[in-house]
């Protein structure tokens, strides 16, 4: 450490070190007197990249004990929690080696855009006018507000020109000023007082407050049924945390599908707010962070990696519909967002809230046990009551009115008077692209990716088969790989086929999708904006049509193929089943009208369609939980999942096994407190090109399986040859 640092190098520090003739970005640990004995070098920092600890005391600490919980390095852990390095920063370093006292690097600005923005006067409009600017008159008044002119584009041609030709007649106001790049600060949000709560959310509000008050705050459980008003719940505890100047994090799944979310958090606390997302670009993602760092904004919100967010004075911390998936991390560090937040909580000193319609059973098991509060929000925030569900026993509709096997007779009626009532519908296929394969008939071979064991999905529009795994696409050929008859047939329903069959079937009725094909980034709110606006009439979606969307004008919901996710082989099955239903039940009958919802399924028997048509959490709860507990399985056991991949099929088997015996020849194996299950090719055996093993240490205790898993960690460390493997602990995905 030069003798100008002293002092200033502490940990969670960013430093340039020397490596190789250039310079790399490091983190300070900590500190020791000399050397580690047989080290004979040892190289001088080169620099102090900011003024001060990228981390505060309290997020590097718990960032320490996160990478020992998940067996993952350190450093890779402090990469991925810190914003990204400016460009350039290692070489502005000073040339003896340091920065000066007080210096530190070339601050950044938030991009701003020039955005032209029209209002609609007073003026009354001419006879004559063009079919476009009527069209864009049309649309302002409509809105009744003010419009970017980014929007009107999507209206009409050379919106910017037809604009003008409407201000120089005084029909429009234009306006030119510089916003945010940020889309959800796109526009201005005018402030909104706080609703009056109902009962049982004045009760949760309370109880949540008054721990915020205390030395030890814990953690909650806001059990509510969708539409029950949590989100207003979350906006007084913030509220609160806020006014006691302590900071708050909010998490939530997805940022890009909530942007209700972001607009009512807007109106709620202003501008002074952090939203962390992947459409920022890395200036935006940078400066957000560096003005939570140093206590300019004491407010974030964002998806999972937003835990690591250096909010001041953490006060409180909600996670969102806890249950999603989408809180694990599945590559590099594969940390649990929700667990973590529940530990980075209880470490700040910190009030945790997690919040869902369907907890996941880990979470609602803790509660029962007590380990977690646990307040209900049992009824909608709105006079209406929760949807009737039907189940459409698809084993009986063998002929429909549409001529398509998936759309059934009461699913095609409902629609049909889901129009005449001038409402609106969504539909629900956890399946996107217009075919899930490609088959001929002649031989009975599929189409499968040449470097994935999975069959390429048909997307129409752009006339590719793709697979969904590893990105490969390439033309529908005219033939048959295989055998070369002229006898391919797309086989099943995508998302792409089900919107242009009810485009066809319910015409003139507006048909929109809503899936990753379709909806990236910004294009996400467009969709949602002119569902909320009722230029949609039917909205066709995978589990994107699900999260957390209020639209008062839908008032059908039909999923179209209830129990395909039942099929997936993974001990969750049914419960990602029964919370995908109930969500996107959910989505009916939040306005002024009441909702229906159908469930078509060939096993309508199941337990988790049955509790979803009934809304009853209770009932899944129990029968899942007796399965789980007698298996156990989480929340009744832990798990650790062990991943092996190698270009060569043996050579991965052999890793595996390999790996496999390391556990066999521990103590806590023969004693029977860990178990062995595999190891056995992957669900998917082969992924971009590489072949996968996997086995599963499961035991009921976290001690001995932990201690399993480090052993295995060791010995991979140690060198496993051209294989490669991860370790991966509480795992969400089974394939």
């Amino acid at each position: 450490m030069p003798e100008e640092l002293a002092g200033r190098l502490r940990p969670g520090a960013r430093v340039a070190v020397p490596f190789h003739r250039r310079k790399l970005a490091a983190f300070v640990v900590r500190g020791r007197e000399a050397a580690p004995e047989g080290v004979t070098r040892v190289f001088r920092v080169a620099g102090l990249l900011e003024e001060e600890p990228i981390f505060p005391a309290e997020l590097f600490a718990f960032l320490e004990e996160a990478a020992r919980y998940y067996l993952h390095p350190l450093g890779e852990v402090l990469r991925a929690a810190a914003p990204a390095l400016p460009t350039g920063a290692l070489r502005r370093l000073k040339a003896g080696g340091f920065l000066a006292t007080g210096e530190t690097l070339p601050g950044r600005k938030v991009a701003h855009v020039k955005a032209l923005f029209a209002t609609r006067t007073e003026s009354e409009a001419p006879g004559r006018l063009g079919t476009r600017q009527r069209a864009l008159l049309t649309v302002l008044e409509e809105r009744g507000e003010e419009v970017p002119l980014a929007e009107l584009r999507a209206h009409v041609r050379e919106a910017r020109s037809v604009l003008r030709g409407l201000a120089d007649k005084g029909l429009v106001v234009l306006e030119e000023r510089e916003t945010l790049a940020d889309p959800f600060f796109g526009k201005p949000v005018a402030r909104e007082p706080p609703p009056k709560l109902r009962p049982a959310q004045a009760h949760a509000t309370g109880v949540l407050c008054r721990a915020l008050g205390e030395e030890t705050p814990g953690a909650f459980l806001l059990h509510g049924v969708t539409g029950s008003g949590k989100t207003e719940v979350y906006l007084r505890v913030i509220a609160e945390a806020l006014e006691r100047e302590r900071g708050a994090l909010l998490l939530v799944p997805e940022i890009a599908l909530t942007p209700q979310l972001v607009h009512r958090f807007r109106a709620r606390f202003g501008d002074a707010l952090a939203v962390l997302h992947s459409a920022l670009g890395e200036r935006e993602r940078d400066d957000a962070w560096r003005r939570l760092r140093r206590g300019e904004l004491k407010l974030a919100v964002g998806a999972r990696s937003a835990l690591f967010a250096p909010v001041p004075e953490l006060g409180v911390l909600v996670v969102d519909e806890e249950h999603d998936g989408s809180f694990k991390q599945e590559e590099g560090f594969r940390y649990q967002a929700r667990d973590m937040a529940l530990f980075r909580a209880q470490r700040a000193g910190a009030l945790c809230v997690l919040g869902s319609a369907t907890p996941s059973l880990e979470t609602f098991e803790r509660a029962r046990q007590g380990r977690l509060g646990h307040l209900s929000l049992p009824e909608r925030a709105t006079a209406q009551a929760l949807p009737p569900v039907e189940i459409v026993d698809m084993r009986r509709q063998r002929r429909t009115p549409s001529g398509h096997a998936l759309l059934s007779g009461p699913l095609d009626g409902a629609i049909r008077n889901c129009l005449d009532a001038e409402d609106q519908a969504i539909l629900f296929l956890n399946r996107r692209g217009f075919a899930p394969n490609v088959r001929c008939t002649s031989c009975g071979e599929a189409v499968e990716c040449p470097t994935c064991s999975v069959t390429l999905t048909e997307h129409r529009r752009q006339g590719v088969l793709r697979c969904h795994y590893c990105d490969y696409a390439q033309p529908r050929p005219d033939r048959c790989p295989s055998c070369g008859a002229d006898a391919l047939e797309s086989l099943g329903l995508g998302t792409e086929q089900l919107e242009g069959m009810l485009a066809e079937r319910f015409a003139p009725a507006r048909v929109a999708r809503l899936d990753r094909d379709v909806a990236t980034g910004r294009s996400v709110e467009a969709v949602l904006e002119r569902l909320r606006r009722g230029e949609i009439d039917l909205l066709v979606g995978t589990q994107m049509v699900t999260k957390g969307h209020d639209v008062p004008g839908v008032t059908l919901v039909g999923a179209v193929l209830a129990d395909q996710s039942l099929a997936f082989p993974d001990f969750r099955a049914a419960e990602r089943t029964f919370q995908l239903l109930s969500q996107v039940a959910g989505r009916a009958g939040r306005g002024e009208r009441p909702g229906r919802v159908l469930f078509q399924t060939f096993l309508p028997e199941h337990a988790a369609i049955r509790a979803a048509a009934a809304h009853d959490y209770e009932a899944f709860f129990t029968s899942e939980r007796d399965e789980r507990e007698a298996l156990g399985y989480p929340p009744f056991g832990r798990m650790v999942a062990v991943r092996v991949d190698a270009a060569d099929e043996a050579r991965a088997r052999h890793t595996a096994d390999e790996l496999a015996r390391v556990v066999r020849g521990l103590a806590v194996h023969r004693s029977g407190d860990v178990m062995v299950l595999g190891p056995a090719a992957a669900p998917i055996a082969r992924l971009r090109g590489r072949y996968r093993f996997r086995f599963l240490l499961r035991g009921r205790q976290l001690r001995p399986v932990r201690h399993a898993a480090q052993a295995v960690a060791a010995r991979i460390d140690a060198g496993i040859g051209n294989a490669r493997a991860v370790v991966d602990v509480d795992p969400v995905s089974m394939l």
